[in-house]
């Protein structure tokens, strides 16, 4: 404890000091693109937070490395029934929250009940923006103290894969009736490390779990610090006061590349960054006008210049990184500014100024002003005035989840997903609007859609899934909901001493197996 303290002391000098900056030994300090909204894994959406969050948690499966196929984690194993619609785990024996209780099938049942039923006494200290994932489940019964059973109304297909995701972390009931809606400042799980600190805009701070049941990691600590501009990240990187930095700007690759002291790491995964049109009113809520926005912007440009080629134009609404899932038919909306004017024409649009809602950077955001600012001089060449508004990451998630009903026409967004579900079940369905809990902030509205996603989640034959998402695709690509522009190659670079650090294709930054050697 003294040898960490005395490397905790260093670490606050060379924050004071980031040019002369190195970081501690035996701790690894972080560079994050914002500060986290809430260290509670039920009430956050960003990658940003989870990147904390899959350290200090587990759940009952977890991600098997570099892949998005599901392995045991607090469970050891499970069974389905025959119909689909029964899950039972057995649970690992003799693990224990950070605050010391233990973890069995109440806590389990607590953590879904807690999300799930309005009735439960800790379901206040919510909301739960992704409870969502779970919409299926009817009822969790704790059989025993190491088994718990899952009964959903239906059969759906990406129930294992969601209990991987951050929103089936499991938390400490004991912390949670302690703390209420304070929780997500004084967390507890069972993962590799520990809370230690949460410093507002400066760092996080969390240590080795000794005890953790899949073995204790070989750091003492990690610092993530919210670095919000690019540059000063960037900054602190070639100075010495970071060992990880992530989503590296393109233009800053080579330099790194070209350095020995650091390492560029790549990975694809299924990200797409787009605009969300707001279909309910104002000049989007014309089809024409949409598809006229998809003409006119020239993504390719974007992802040549600005990209520096480390994402692809995208298709659609479905990343190409789920392979079986995705439409290959669909060709990107081309770059036709004069098919955009004559549409533009067609739906009798008048000039109508667009409000457009920018932010300084996110969770996989990649470069949003220079993407806004390119996008608005594309716009304003086939006649339509785009006014931008700049917000920070978690202000502008304030301003644009709610929806952007009487606010603003357009939004940059960017989502990383763990199943083709996710995605436009969340964002594009008609029960998903932001008044019943959806992200579907542009209100877009589209029964057979609706029919396509609902029908995909209860099959459980993958070919048959596949199918309806690539309807869905279609269909959607078509009504032009959004403005689809990139899918990004994820990227962070590390110092050439950092051991045992990989990207994964959940875009998750998992630290349990990291080290720093003296």
């Amino acid at each position: 404890m003294r040898r960490f303290l005395a490397a905790m002391a260093f670490a606050l000098l060379a924050f004071a000091a980031p040019a002369n900056a190195q970081t501690p030994p035996n701790v690894l300090v972080v560079g994050q693109i914002a500060e986290p909204k809430s260290l509670d894994p039920h009430a956050v959406t960003a990658v940003n937070d989870f990147r904390i969050l899959m350290n200090v948690y587990d759940g009952l499966v977890r991600y098997k490395d570099g892949t998005l196929e599901v392995e045991p984690a607090l469970a050891e194993s499970w069974t389905i029934s025959d119909d689909g619609t029964t899950y039972t785990f057995k649970l690992r024996d003799g693990v224990k929250f950070h605050d010391g209780t233990a973890f069995n099938a109440e806590a389990v049942k607590f953590n879904f009940d807690r999300m799930l039923d309005e009735n439960h006494p800790a379901h206040d200290t919510g909301p739960f923006p992704l409870s969502f994932f779970f919409s299926s489940v009817d009822t969790v019964t704790a059989v025993d103290e190491q088994t718990v059973e899952f009964k959903l109304k239906e059969p759906y297909a990406p129930f294992l894969s969601n209990l991987a995701y951050p929103t089936g972390l499991i938390v400490s009931p004991d912390a949670v009736t302690k703390n209420g809606k304070d929780f997500g400042r004084n967390p507890a799980g069972t993962g590799a490390y520990k809370f230690a600190e949460w410093e507002a805009n400066a760092k996080v701070v969390v240590t080795r779990n000794e005890d953790y049941w899949d073995g204790a990691p070989a750091l003492e600590a990690v610092i993530y610090r919210p670095i919000t501009d690019a540059n000063t990240r960037i900054a602190e990187m070639l100075s010495g006061g970071l060992d990880i930095m992530v989503e590296v700007p393109p233009d800053s690759l080579q330099q790194f590349r070209t350095d020995d002291q650091f390492v560029v790491h790549e990975q694809a995964g299924p990200h797409v960054w787009f605009l969300i049109l707001n279909t309910k009113e104002g000049p989007f809520a014309n089809k024409a006008v949409r598809q006229a926005a998809n003409y006119a912007i020239n993504k390719k440009a974007l992802v040549d210049n600005i990209l520096q080629g480390t994402a692809e134009v995208a298709a659609g609404p479905t990343p190409p990184a789920f392979a079986w899932a995705y439409n290959e038919d669909l060709e990107p909306y081309a770059y036709d500014p004069d098919k955009a004017k004559a549409l533009l024409k067609e739906a009798g649009y008048n000039g109508e100024p667009v409000t457009f809602y920018v932010t300084e950077g996110g969770s996989g955001m990649l470069d949003p002003i220079a993407m806004g600012t390119a996008i608005q001089a594309d716009l304003k060449a086939v006649g339509m005035e785009v006014k931008i508004e700049t917000y920070e990451w978690n202000t502008f998630l304030g301003k644009v989840n709610p929806g952007l009903e009487g606010k603003a026409d357009m939004a940059e967004m960017a989502w990383m997903t763990n199943d083709p579900d996710t995605l436009p079940f969340l964002a594009l369905r008609s029960e998903a609007m932001p008044d019943k809990g959806g992200f579907n902030s542009g209100y877009y509205s589209n029964p057979k859609v609706d029919e396509l996603l609902e029908a995909a989640r209860r099959s459980t034959d993958q070919a048959e899934r596949a199918k309806l998402y690539k309807e869905m695709q279609a269909l959607v690509q078509e009504d032009a909901p959004w403005v689809f522009v990139a899918n990004w190659k994820q990227n962070a670079v590390t110092k050439a001493s950092v051991e045992g650090f990989k990207l994964q294709p959940s875009f998750f930054l998992m630290l349990q197996k990291v080290a720093k050697p003296q």
